[in-house]
């Protein structure tokens, strides 16, 4: 993380004070592009199939992937048909948008998207042009519904749905803009939004992040016998929480690694582990498969939201006429 990145979940600083008339421009530039879609000055691309956006309003890992996860397979569970679109950040593909598939590549899609198309083996599309993805997927596929991972602030894109997720434990960091804060729109952004939810915390509207079965990188299959001892490496917007759940398993940790998000792992990275046991996050699992040895492992993660998360979301299915056989 850098030390701007760091300042923003610190007491006010020198950084922060430089950068002020910074994000005061921003501010101004994201507010004017917002009001100009709002008003019809740019138009927006509706799509014929409804849009559920999972975004949020600040920068760094809020766990969207989760909850993304647990959308989808609860829209399944409606007898819904479900595409994915995402950006598909860190992806380096030679064409645009990208259909994902068993043997796309996180040097392609972007470590996040090769996640979900491995837990969900769902349409999936990337690409930096959230229209041009939706049109892919459309063009290959017949759904009732298609999930956006992110895009919260992509008002080019029409949704019938937002949800917004917020880090119970970082919040909003200082309360300012970019880059003198984490924010990507002011807080007053959540007022429009169709459903807030907190990740981790106790609150009406939150999910809780439940560790599953402890895998090894290589293979996916389970572990034998429960780890004692391993050190954790991870390349997420909030590496303690991963790093607490370890502990709270039980499992010593030898020592931690942070990376910044998204970052594109090699060998060369764990030669400082020789032979130890290495655990990471699954989203950095993806990327280390092909040269992971045999003791290295990850922990997946499931989203349980509350009742009144479930309850909201059925309730706006029904408002907004998503349904099977669209």
């Amino acid at each position: 993380m850098s030390k701007i990145e760091q300042s923003w979940y610190k007491p006010f600083s020198l950084i922060t004070l430089l950068l002020l008339p910074l994000s005061a421009i921003f501010g101004c530039i994201s507010l004017l592009r917002r009001y100009c879609y709002k008003f019809g000055i740019f138009k927006s691309f509706i799509s014929k199939t409804p849009v559920i956006v999972v975004g949020n309003i600040s920068v760094g890992g809020n766990g969207k992937t989760p909850f993304v996860l647990w959308l989808h397979d609860h829209l399944i569970a409606q007898g819904l048909s479900v595409g994915l679109i995402s950006r598909g950040y860190g992806g380096q593909a030679t064409h645009y948008p990208l259909l994902v598939t068993a043997q796309t590549t996180t040097r392609e899609a972007g470590d996040e998207p090769v996640l979900l198309f491995n837990r969900l083996q769902c349409p999936l599309v990337v690409g930096p042009n959230r229209q041009h993805n939706i049109e892919k997927l459309n063009a290959n596929f017949k759904l009732d519904v298609i999930i956006s991972d992110d895009g919260m602030q992509h008002y080019k894109m029409a949704r019938s749905i937002e949800c917004c997720i917020v880090d119970s434990e970082r919040k909003f960091g200082n309360g300012l803009l970019m880059p003198a804060g984490p924010l990507r729109e002011t807080v007053s952004r959540l007022k429009s939004v169709d459903v807030v939810i907190e990740n981790g915390s106790e609150d009406e509207f939150s999910y809780r992040l439940q560790p599953s079965v402890i895998k090894r990188v290589a293979d996916n299959t389970d572990i034998a016998t429960p780890l004692k001892a391993a050190h954790a490496v991870s390349a997420i917007g909030n590496p303690g929480r991963f790093e607490a759940s370890l502990q709270a398993q039980g499992i010593k940790l030898l020592s931690t690694h942070h990376f910044r998000d998204h970052y594109a792992y090699s060998a060369d990275d764990f030669a400082q582990f020789g032979d130890d046991c290495v655990l990471m996050t699954e989203k950095d699992a993806v990327k280390c498969r092909d040269f992971a040895k045999p003791n290295w492992y990850y922990l997946p993660v499931d989203a349980q939201p509350t009742a009144a998360v479930i309850s909201t979301l059925n309730l706006l299915l029904k408002e907004k006429g998503i349904h099977h056989g669209l």
